[in-house]
């Protein structure tokens, strides 16, 4: 290795909440540097939850965010001319990042008014353990597990 690793950036919690990983999700969230848009988006999604669920909003999105997380995950790795989709272990923060990618990927592809209220949904449907991004968590665990033959070429 010639050049040394770059460090990780310190994230800067949201002002709402205080909290890193809703300022990691408004990151996520926003488009052209409109940080302000994307903020306004969540913060409304949370009230919609809070309204609908009686509950902690927070709490809510956390659970969605940890049952959306996944464990494994397969890597094409190319041995002897042939590809073969190696299951592997995901790294934590990958985990958080592909959480985020999904929930925000089919939380956009829903049918619903407005963005908060898609991203509203999404959260809670993640949240009870069903929705598009829980399945495409549970496909990615499959994939893996179907692939387990070639673990021996991890390294």
């Amino acid at each position: 290795m010639r050049r040394k690793r770059a460090e990780k950036r310190i994230r800067r919690p949201d002002p709402k909440f205080n909290d890193i990983l809703i300022g990691r999700f408004v990151n996520s969230i926003m488009m052209d540097g409109k940080k302000q848009t994307a903020q306004r988006i969540m913060y409304d999604a949370f009230g919609i939850i809070a309204e609908k669920t009686k509950g902690e909003p927070l709490d809510v999105f956390r659970k969605a965010v940890n049952n959306v997380q996944p464990a494994i995950e397969v890597r094409s790795r190319r041995v002897g001319g042939s590809t073969y989709q190696v299951p592997s272990e995901v790294r934590p923060d990958r985990r958080i990042a592909l959480a985020i990618k999904w929930i925000l990927t089919y939380c956009r592809a829903r049918n619903e008014k407005s963005m908060s209220l898609k991203l509203a949904n999404e959260l809670m449907a993640a949240a009870l353990g069903e929705g598009s991004s829980v399945k495409k968590k549970e496909d990615v665990h499959k994939m893996a597990e179907a692939n387990k033959a070639f673990a021996h070429f991890k390294w």
